[in-house]
């Protein structure tokens, strides 16, 4: 039996304070007022103190106002009939239709145990050039992809969840303008692969600590999933916000700040939460790709810097395409060999000859005279940023490598392009 208090120490913003005994962190509440009752959530413990942030917002809430512990953490409904819904950062139906309470589950849980993990072998197709051939997707692979505000990032987690080849699509927005839900939820009816995926929307005016559970939500449900056998897809958008929402909470709990104004645990959060990425042992898998919004597009603050160092790489989107330097997948290594002989070869001579390009854009823009040699690499960059980076372009892999043949033959000899002998011999003239 839950004890009931009828006293309220401190109202400070959306948090407010009991004396309590045996309450747990995380632990949800309820909070009775003469407007009705509110969801709460244990956000800090400090001996018998303890702090609540309310769901929906103190504004009604008074001194003498009735909390109720419940005993129990935020919990989601696990079932296939979650697919083709959307829920806001509670769990609630976003969508109009019943709400599910069949086979609840805690959100946040522990990270999988490395002895259960497999060691990432298996390639995710997205039809993308820049992400097949240059910086390939590998399932259980934690990606972020960082950008700034005005790039279509949101656009692009769209299509990779209608092209990727995965069985189930996990989607989390937090802080999404209404605009921004709108498209995904349309753009997957369209294409008719809601069907297959689960939403989990906040957006910019719903409470703030809805947008830190939402990221718990969707891999809690990712996790259920992945257990029985299915590959499953989390895309997060926009792990900025979420970010923003700890540094919001943590100021109005008075915590001592760290690197500009966010919490010092603000590593440990993202970690415990990209770290749910993992292949199971004689099951499915969990990939996760986050966008990542930089500030001033400054790879140096706090969210991006702290994520590099958790992640396994990471997709730069700026001005519209996928930047071939700014971009890393550390495990495409494990899938290349295995995709296409002349995968890894077609790569690496194309990404030099790009930045071969770059340098000579700069000789030319100095007003140094072109030689025949840069003309030919001037001719080779305008092709290859139309046939590769530019993310309208939509092929399989093997046809973006013949694409990558076809662009070679087109502005250089064989002896030009630094590729293997023996690889020239069976592919330069096989793609024509």
């Amino acid at each position: 039996m839950r004890k009931v208090y009828h006293k309220i120490l401190k109202i400070a913003g959306n948090v407010i304070t009991v004396e309590a005994d045996n309450v747990a962190y995380n632990e949800l509440a309820e909070v009775r007022t003469s407007r009705g009752v509110s969801l709460a959530q244990v956000i800090r413990l400090q001996d018998s103190t303890v702090s609540l942030q309310v769901f929906a917002g103190s504004r009604g809430i008074s001194t003498d106002d009735e909390v109720r512990f419940l005993g129990r953490e935020m919990t989601v409904s696990a079932t296939e009939n979650l697919l083709g819904r959307i829920f806001n950062g509670r769990g609630l139906p976003r969508d109009g239709r019943v709400a599910l309470d069949e086979n609840p589950i805690e959100i946040g849980g522990p990270s999988v145990n490395p002895a259960k993990r497999v060691i990432p072998r298996k390639m995710i197709r997205t039809n993308i050039p820049m992400i097949d051939v240059f910086n390939t997707l590998v399932e259980s692979q934690k990606l972020p992809i960082f950008s700034v505000a005005g790039e279509p990032y949101n656009e692009l987690l769209a299509r990779i969840a209608l092209q990727a080849e995965v069985d189930i699509i996990v989607l989390g927005g937090m802080g999404l303008k209404y605009d921004d839900y709108l498209s995904f939820r349309d753009t997957l009816e369209k294409a008719g692969a809601l069907s297959r995926s689960v939403l989990f929307i906040h957006t910019a005016s719903d409470p703030t600590v809805e947008c830190l559970m939402v990221p718990d939500m969707s891999l809690a449900v990712a996790e259920k999933f992945a257990l029985d056998g299915k590959r499953v897809l989390v895309l997060l958008t926009d792990m900025t916000n979420f970010a923003d929402a700890m540094k919001e909470i943590a100021i109005t709990m008075e915590q001592i700040p760290s690197n500009r104004g966010y919490p010092g645990d603000l590593y440990s959060q993202l970690a415990s939460r990209y770290e749910k990425a993992v292949d199971f042992d004689g099951a499915g898998s969990i990939t996760i790709l986050a966008v990542t919004t930089m500030p001033g597009d400054d790879v140096t603050h706090p969210i991006p810097d702290n994520t590099g160092y958790i992640t396994e790489g990471q997709f730069y989107l700026k001005n519209g395409r996928i930047e071939p330097f700014g971009s890393l997948s550390r495990l495409k290594q494990q899938v290349n060999a295995a995709t296409r002989g002349d995968h890894r070869a077609i790569m690496d001579a194309m990404i030099r000859l790009y930045a071969d390009y770059r340098g000579t854009l700069e000789k030319q823009s100095m007003g140094f005279s072109m030689s025949a040699w840069d003309k030919k690499l001037l001719r080779y960059g305008v092709k290859f940023e139309e046939r590769m980076m530019d993310l309208s372009v939509n092929i399989p892999l093997e046809k973006a490598l013949d694409l990558g043949w076809q662009t070679l033959r087109e502005c250089f000899e064989p002896s030009e392009v630094g590729i293997k002998t023996e690889i020239i011999k069976e592919y330069w003239d096989k793609a024509k």
